[in-house]
């Protein structure tokens, strides 16, 4: 009888306690496709629309309290959203100590290896961002690690496929003191039609994504 006096006391405290991380939240943004979500601190998590907690709270989560709306990457997002099914999520390089993007799915999985400098929200099933490639040289003098990196804008679709090649980046310091995040040189107009920026101007491109 004492056993289950127990049970049925730590069950309570267990749920008071969770009941009570909902209560204590700094921050509720707006539902999207069935979700929103909530922030403790720096950390969010997601309810459904019975205020339950489906993806725990996580620091990996983006969002920027001072999002630029007029921009389409990572800059603009005020809080975390899913669409299409994912949300973006960013992970460190511990070499470099620079942040690289990736997606997760509505159960808290990752969906796409964060491997990306820059990306945009999905929008119809597909996303643009700046794919970073690192392949390991040998070290140097002083033991330290050399790679030879690689970048690439492209467009990649919801199982993290790269469906097109919208162009090749360089000039990007993979270097913690003088990185800057590259901004995205693409746009993806619809299914069929992409915009990437040629200098000054802007050139169309083609598409076939179906």
């Amino acid at each position: 009888m004492r056993s289950l006096t127990l049970i049925v006391l730590l069950s309570f405290l267990s749920f008071t306690s969770h009941g009570q991380e909902l209560k204590d939240i700094d921050e509720v943004a707006p539902f999207s496709e069935g979700l929103a979500a909530v922030r403790v601190g720096n950390q969010w998590g997601f309810i459904n629309e019975q205020g339950d907690l489906v993806i725990d709270f996580r620091d990996d989560l983006v969002w920027n309290k001072l999002a630029d709306r007029d921009k389409l990457d990572i800059e603009s997002i005020r809080y975390p959203l899913f669409k299409d099914g994912l949300c973006i999520i960013r992970e460190m390089l511990e070499e470099e100590e620079i942040y690289v993007y990736g997606f997760i799915d509505k159960t808290g999985a990752t969906k796409i290896k964060p491997e990306y400098l820059n990306v945009t929200e999905f929008n119809q099933g597909y996303a643009v961002g700046i794919l970073m490639t690192k392949n390991f040289r040998g070290k140097n003098n002083f033991q330290l690690n050399i790679y030879d990196y690689k970048f690439s804008e492209v467009i990649v679709d919801q199982k993290g496929d790269i469906m097109r090649l919208l162009a090749k980046r360089d000039n990007i310091q993979m270097s913690k003191r003088r990185y800057e995040l590259p901004e995205l040189r693409a746009k993806l107009l619809s299914k069929t039609l992409a915009a990437v920026k040629k200098g000054e101007n802007w050139e169309l491109m083609k598409l076939d994504l179906d």
